[in-house]
């Protein structure tokens, strides 16, 4: 629906102004209190008030009751029937999708495995047609999801959508991957690396919530890494920003799959890992590796907590450069815990200027934290006009 116009300086102006900061800070927060909106916003109490009650009013909004340090307080949610978006990851060796309302809440999941050599034509019709069951299984069409978000494990550059280091993800360069799917299901869609997007999953309701810089670091058959500042992805200019897999560890190393030398991935990422254990080992996955470190497997726990020592070494230059309050790390080796952060924090201890380090905890979504942020990073995307609704009861 086409929105008046409204002439700039005016009374509607600013009010239209208003509600667009209200529902950017519900897009960007899920839930949030009407005094908590306020701060977010910078309106005042009674103005958020206001707005609360219109756009309740027209069905944008949802409010319920909670309580607040013993107090009674109106909790404020985009309205559900706002309508669907979906998200998805594609991992080196898996795909995970899931479709979640306007408030976030995931209403279907499913994960399935990738070839090792999978390629963008066949996966991305394998997601269009997943999309579309998945959607049908709750009643609707892929006319009702009003945005998608991809998440990818290379950088991806931001203007073009393509990947911009060639040679990361094989099968997949020199595509603009938003609008090849977009063209495969007649909906929008917005992609990011699946670090920055981990990255942005838990800055907003994860375990990186309530600090002011933080970085969210993926192990698992790659190694990457999202930079938030002041809330905010930061990118680069094309996108690379984080690819702390390809930093330098030893410049005599072995070959990495970027090209070159002694890269961090080629002593902490899954096939350098797997590499050091014979068929009969019975560890052919990162999966296998977890579970023998975490069943005491004393050959497992050691390569674990070397992956960590090494991830600490670069994560200190990181923070070194950025200096973040705390520190996420995520993807399957997290799973492992403290046999590989407790490493990992030492090794930071050791290398890091100053007395500073960061608090360095596990991801609150385990695998699910990319899927999580590619649903944010749509749901970003989706204007919600606050002129529109009356939604029928």
């Amino acid at each position: 629906m086409a929105r008046r116009s409204t002439p700039p300086g005016s009374q509607s102006s600013l009010r239209e102004a208003n509600r667009a900061r209200l529902l950017d800070s519900l897009k960007r927060h899920g839930r949030l209190t009407q005094i908590e909106l306020a701060g977010a916003t910078g309106l005042s109490p009674a103005t958020v008030s206001n707005i609360v009650k219109e756009l309740t009013a027209t069905g944008v909004l949802h409010t319920s009751f909670t309580s607040r340090s013993g107090r009674r307080a109106t909790l404020v949610s985009l309205a559900r029937q706002v309508g669907l978006v979906a998200g998805a990851h594609f991992s080196t060796r898996k795909l995970h999708v899931a479709i979640a309302d306007a408030t976030r809440s995931v209403v279907a999941e499913t994960s399935l495995p990738l070839a090792p050599d999978h390629r963008h034509d066949a996966e991305l019709d394998r997601l269009s047609l997943l999309l579309g069951d998945m959607v049908e299984g709750l009643g609707g069409s892929l006319s009702d999801l009003l945005a998608v978000g991809l998440a990818l494990p290379a950088p991806v550059d931001p203007r073009t959508s393509v990947i911009s280091t060639p040679g990361l993800l094989p099968g997949w360069d020199g595509v603009d991957i938003a609008r090849s799917l977009s063209a495969r299901i007649g909906r929008p869609v917005h992609v990011d690396s699946e670090a920055n997007l981990g990255a942005l999953a838990e800055a907003r309701e994860g375990a990186a919530r309530g600090a002011s810089s933080s970085v969210y670091i993926t192990v698992g058959h790659a190694i990457s890494a999202g930079l938030l500042v002041d809330g905010d992805l930061f990118r680069g200019v094309s996108g690379r920003t984080g690819q702390i897999g390809h930093m330098t560890i030893d410049e005599n190393g072995g070959r990495c799959r970027c090209g070159n030398r002694g890269c961090l991935e080629t002593v902490a990422a899954g096939p350098a890992l797997l590499a050091g254990f014979s068929e009969t080992d019975g560890i052919h996955r990162l999966r296998d590796l977890v579970t023998a470190a975490g069943d005491g497997v004393a050959a497992a726990q050691r390569t674990i907590a070397d992956a960590g020592r090494h991830i600490g070494i670069a994560a200190a230059s990181l923070c070194n450069l950025i200096d973040p309050e705390r520190i996420v790390v995520g993807g399957e080796l997290a799973r492992a815990g403290e046999i590989l952060l407790a490493p990992l924090r030492h090794s930071l201890e050791r290398s890091i200027l100053g007395g500073g380090v960061p608090e360095i905890v596990a991801s609150d979504f385990a695998e699910w934290a990319e899927t999580r942020g590619a649903i944010a990073l749509a749901l970003d995307h989706v204007a919600v006009d606050a002129e529109l609704v009356a939604f029928p009861a």
